[in-house]
């Protein structure tokens, strides 16, 4: 696939891609294909593949949710940043906090920013948290100053909705 495809796709959602949006998603699965052969972030490399499944999916969150205006959203298990880095590039607006457990992907997601930023220094920066389920299922976040006040937390694979329902209680009901 194509960006042109890909903005053709997005045209139908209601999602206008710049040309400035599709040289950063492009950089970021060239990012995201280089790390991967050292960090397992995703078994879909093929650009086609990859640009339906991760950027078009991580989009299509515009269908539920009216993202043209500024809140803030918490990415639960971002893995490689999908959806949180897609939707800071074409919702700049947004805030985004992303929270995985493992330090090696804060590491790639991290790098992903900075060299985002480097290429088109317009791009706001996203938070990133390490974050880990202790014993009793409560979030632990390896950041002691960071503070959530979320409008939207959302997840994408393994944790099952119940546990991301529940774990959103828990930290509203920390805050």
């Amino acid at each position: 696939m194509t960006i042109d495809k890909l903005k053709e796709l997005l045209s139908e959602i209601g999602i206008t891609l710049t040309k400035k949006q599709g040289k950063q998603l492009h950089k970021y699965y060239d990012l995201v294909i280089e790390a991967n052969e050292h960090v397992n972030l995703t078994r879909i490399t093929e650009k086609e593949d990859f640009y339906l499944k991760h950027f078009y999916d991580s989009l299509t969150l515009i269908k539920a949710i009216d993202l043209n205006h500024e809140m803030s959203v918490l990415d639960f298990g971002t893995g490689a940043g999908f959806p949180g880095i897609v939707l800071k590039i074409c919702f700049p607006n947004l805030k985004i906090t992303l929270v995985d457990a493992l330090e090696k992907r804060c590491n790639f997601l991290n790098k992903v920013i900075e060299e985002l930023e480097r290429q088109i220094p317009l791009l706001p920066r996203a938070e990133i948290a390490r974050a880990s389920i202790d014993n009793n299922g409560k979030i632990i976040i390896a950041e002691n100053n960071l503070m959530l006040a979320i409008d939207i937390a959302m997840k994408r694979g393994k944790i099952s909705e119940e546990e991301a329902h529940r774990m959103v209680t828990e930290l509203k009901n920390e805050a």
